[in-house]
């Protein structure tokens, strides 16, 4: 699993041979990305309290070459996001 504070990701998050490649097509920027984005979002939800074990933030690239963050949750995980973005969105005049 890989969460806050790890410095990998799953091999099966650069699977190569999970999806068409084409020629000319920058995937390995787009990891990369991605990569640093699922750190960052790791980071800032184990600032807010979510557990590590709870979560898995997996590094892809699209098939356009752009990053992907894949982010899976517990259910218990879930709701605790959810209810974070309620608060930041109340707190930002944005609830509806």
């Amino acid at each position: 699993m890989c969460g806050p504070g790890d410095d990998g990701f799953e091999a099966e998050a650069a699977d190569l041979e999970a999806g068409i490649w084409v020629r000319g097509v920058d995937y390995l920027s787009g990891w990369r990305d991605a990569r640093e984005a699922a750190a960052e979002l790791g980071d800032a939800l184990s600032l807010v309290g979510v557990e590590a074990a709870g979560l898995r933030l997996r590094a892809a690239s699209g098939t356009d070459g752009s990053g992907v963050v894949r982010l899976e949750l517990s259910a218990a995980s879930a709701r605790e996001v959810a209810m974070l973005a309620r608060v930041t969105a109340a707190r930002l005049g944005r609830a509806g």
